[in-house]
């Protein structure tokens, strides 16, 4: 059983951030990845709204700025164990039980930033097709959808943003929209309505995705007429929204009704010596930015802490 000082469960962008200030604090942090190192950026096409990263000659992509902060964290001496998260102790420490699929280890303090991962749709024939037209990345699929018509299903950031990447390969994208008004920002919206490719099916759900092997269409309803149709598809990419990784955290750490950990204004959480940053505690906001600020701000307060104790 390895001791650590600080374990950070997480390799988004709060945990990047985390990893690089503690490990120049000199604290010689572990991140333990996850399955995706990098979280949802690594699947994020263009990062436009990054301060500092704009070049209107080359936009810079996810996996570039999730490249930049490993570098840099590994530079500082932070450890990246490509390994998850299967279980935690947090309720008899410190030190701080984490066991992994290849290891277990006790740490003086964590930092938890697990992420979030996309929400489904529920219906018929999803999980049947994903994988064979049913998608929650646009940046990992579009290339396999270069002259097909697809359908993509939200109205919020996300969903603007991987329909107008999916316009590089795609004929035609239509937006699929249970609301009459889209909740991505007024630049997106702008960008969105804009496209010729782009067009949009308002006031719709998705009730069945089928197909013969691979997907074929999708039977819509109006949520106000009632009114069930076809629409002819060869893919569905899906984006209306996240929950929290958190399941691991049941019982260890105080969560709210949707399952995101409750921290303070210092990113403490319910139990002295755990931090966490990021979507897994921020619901609200999301943005990289955000999750790069939170996941600072859980360095730097947990290394007080460590130093208070010591003292």
């Amino acid at each position: 059983m390895q001791r650590e000082r600080v374990v950070i469960i997480g390799s988004g962008p709060a945990g990047l951030s985390a990893a690089i200030y503690t490990a120049r604090g000199m604290l010689h942090p572990v991140v333990i990845t996850g399955t995706q190192l990098g979280g949802q950026i690594s699947l994020t096409s263009e990062v436009e709204n990054y301060p500092g990263l704009f070049n209107p000659q080359s936009t810079p992509t996810g996996p570039d700025m999730v490249e930049l902060m490993r570098a840099q964290a590994e530079h500082f001496g932070a450890r990246l164990v490509y390994d998850e998260v299967t279980g935690v102790d947090f309720r008899n420490g410190p030190p701080f039980t984490i066991k992994t699929h290849g290891e277990t280890y006790q740490a003086d303090s964590v930092i938890v930033t697990a992420g979030a991962s996309p929400k489904h749709l529920g219906v018929p024939g999803e999980a049947e097709y994903v994988g064979r037209g049913v998608s929650y990345c646009g940046t990992c699929d579009g290339f396999f959808f270069r002259g097909k018509d697809v359908a993509v299903v939200g109205g919020g950031d996300s969903a603007m943003e991987e329909s107008i990447f999916l316009t590089k390969f795609a004929d035609k994208v239509t937006i699929v929209h249970r609301r009459d008004e889209l909740r991505a920002g007024p630049t997106l919206q702008r960008r969105a309505y804009a496209n010729e490719k782009i067009g949009f099916i308002w006031d719709t759900v998705i009730e069945e995705i089928a197909g013969n092997d691979v997907v074929q269409n999708v039977v819509t309803r109006n949520v106000k007429t009632g009114e069930v149709s076809e629409l002819p598809v060869d893919g569905v990419f899906i984006f209306i929204g996240h929950y929290p990784n958190s399941e691991f955290l049941v019982g260890q750490l105080a969560m709210d009704e949707h399952g995101y950990v409750i921290t303070d204004e210092f990113m403490r959480t319910s139990v002295p010596g755990i931090y966490a940053a990021g979507e897994i505690q921020d619901p609200h906001y999301r943005q990289i930015a955000t999750s790069v600020g939170q996941g600072v701000a859980a360095a730097l307060q947990l290394e007080r802490w460590l130093a208070d104790k010591e003292e």
